[in-house]
């Protein structure tokens, strides 16, 4: 029997309630294919109700993770399954993107995001807690670390935006692919929408594609990611930081974040992810680096 989540109104993040229920079946399957133990959480903050999934080793160092722009948790929490038998895992679903947290959008412009993430440390039970981000979620947590941070224990920042995006003109190859895909419903398009960010056909999996095409398909795209923050607020952050940028990333180049975050963190430490985009698989030898960093 097909589930049914809840309806969906005209302010929805949804195009409607099959289009709703078809992300949420990908997201409890993709859940299920990891094999883990899980528990649900919701937490109340002011912005809206969040859920997230804690899962993990409990016994060990509790780690806050947050997800891409236009992804999931569930497919977040496959993409850095590394992280699971180091860490007591809270893998949070941003709000007002696809998942089960309420459907609010918020501000890319300020720091609304980053005061919602301080309410969920808080709503937690946690003073503050290490955290780990990528692309969108990346941005967040730079929010987070400028709007609260006493609640950011330490954090690894990956192919983040919100330090120095590149010029909205530079991903603009992506939008003509976009435009025929919507038209056409073809793989060929939507491959060459992805093939920007991904440089190459071979850091784009079978798990990017599902869950891309069912974002893309199905829910109202956040095309804005959370935008640079001033130094004089990042400088508020003095707690260890890694960032982790792609030298060939079109959305976040390495050639500009990683000077900008050396400058404005004296305490920053710094990657460079040679000869990749935005979508990039990491290495073993840079899985170990991001655990030990958080570990201390």
């Amino acid at each position: 029997m097909r589930k049914n989540y809840g309806r969906t109104d005209m302010n929805s993040i949804y195009r409607n309630e099959n289009a709703k229920n078809a992300v949420l079946e990908l997201y409890d399957r993709q859940l299920e294919e990891l094999g883990i133990t899980f528990r649900d959480i919701y937490v109340e903050t002011s912005f809206g109700r969040t859920h997230l999934i804690e899962c993990g080793d409990m016994d060990k160092k509790p780690l806050l993770v947050f997800h891409g722009g236009n992804a999931t948790t569930a497919y977040n929490l496959k993409y850095c399954d590394f992280l699971l038998p180091h860490f007591h895992v809270y893998a949070v679903d941003t709000i007002g993107h696809p998942g089960k947290s309420a459907e609010v959008s918020l501000s890319p412009y300020n720091q609304d995001y980053g005061k919602w993430a301080g309410e969920v440390i808080r709503l937690l039970g946690y003073e503050k807690m290490a955290c780990f981000g990528g692309s969108f979620g990346a941005g967040v947590l730079v929010k987070t670390m400028c709007a609260a941070p006493a609640t950011v224990e330490r954090s690894v920042l990956l192919v983040p935006s919100a330090i120095k995006n590149a010029l909205s003109i530079k991903s603009m190859n992506m939008m003509f692919p976009m435009i025929m895909y919507y038209i056409t419903h073809k793989e060929k398009w939507f491959r060459k929408c992805l093939l920007p960010m991904a440089v190459d056909e071979k850091n784009i999996s079978e798990d990017i594609l599902i869950t891309a095409r069912c974002s893309i398909d199905n829910a109202k795209i956040k095309s804005i990611m959370p935008q640079d923050e001033k130094e004089s607020e990042m400088k508020k952050y003095r707690s260890p930081v890694l960032v982790m940028a792609a030298e060939k990333d079109c959305l976040f180049p390495a050639h500009k974040v990683l000077p900008r975050a050396r400058r404005v963190w004296e305490q920053c430490d710094t990657y460079l992810l040679e000869g990749r985009g935005h979508m990039n698989k990491l290495t073993e030898n840079e899985k170990d680096l991001i655990v030990e960093f958080l570990k201390k």
